[in-house]
């Protein structure tokens, strides 16, 4: 059985790959995430990265929603998940018990988790800053399947919309993000 931290790694070079690709002056542009613009979500993404991290090692983390984004994106991005690899990797994490947003689980579910979020938040990011779409198949199909394990919240305060219809053409990453409730853009012609 792979372990689902080679698949984290991955899911965050992924990640950083779009955030690389995005300039300041896209900072302010709409996303897919209703009343998120780029910078938001980023800041999402480097605040989730740390809270999970605390999570894991008992140490300090942000609130959730604090702005924790300096000047340069790419860095605060690489620095925040390089802290949460580094508590992923302590030695029998994947087996402890840790609190999450779903009650009590194992670390192995903060990682699927992680593996998710950065696979849903890296679309959106590329949508939004007209990157291709395409995301790697392996981690589309891991999120994919772990989002449709168990029912998700949507509506009101939750982070998900009702599922939403694709275009023909879709990807398997705009059927994933469509599935989370993003609308989702005809692929280019």
């Amino acid at each position: 059985m792979q372990d689902i931290r080679a698949l984290h790694s991955t899911t965050g070079a992924m990640a950083a790959g779009v955030i690389s690709q995005i300039s300041p002056d896209q900072l302010r542009d709409a996303t897919p995430c209703a009343d998120w613009d780029v910078r938001a979500v980023i800041n999402h993404l480097v605040n989730s990265n740390l809270r999970f991290a605390g999570i894991v090692t008992g140490e300090p983390a942000p609130a959730s929603g604090e702005d924790v984004l300096g000047q340069d994106y790419l860095a605060d991005f690489g620095d925040s998940f390089d802290r949460l690899c580094e508590a992923f990797d302590r030695e029998g994490v994947l087996e402890q018990t840790f609190p999450t947003p779903f009650g009590e689980g194992p670390g192995a579910l903060l990682v699927t988790m992680r593996v998710s979020e950065l696979t849903i938040h890296s679309w959106d990011l590329a949508a939004a800053t007209g990157q291709p779409r395409d995301l790697d198949a392996e981690l589309v199909a891991f999120a994919d399947k772990s989002m449709r394990s168990r029912p998700i919240p949507r509506g009101g305060q939750s982070p998900f919309a009702e599922e939403v219809s694709v275009p023909d053409g879709a990807t398997a990453a705009d059927r994933l993000a469509a599935y989370a409730g993003r609308r989702v853009p005809a692929p280019p012609a």
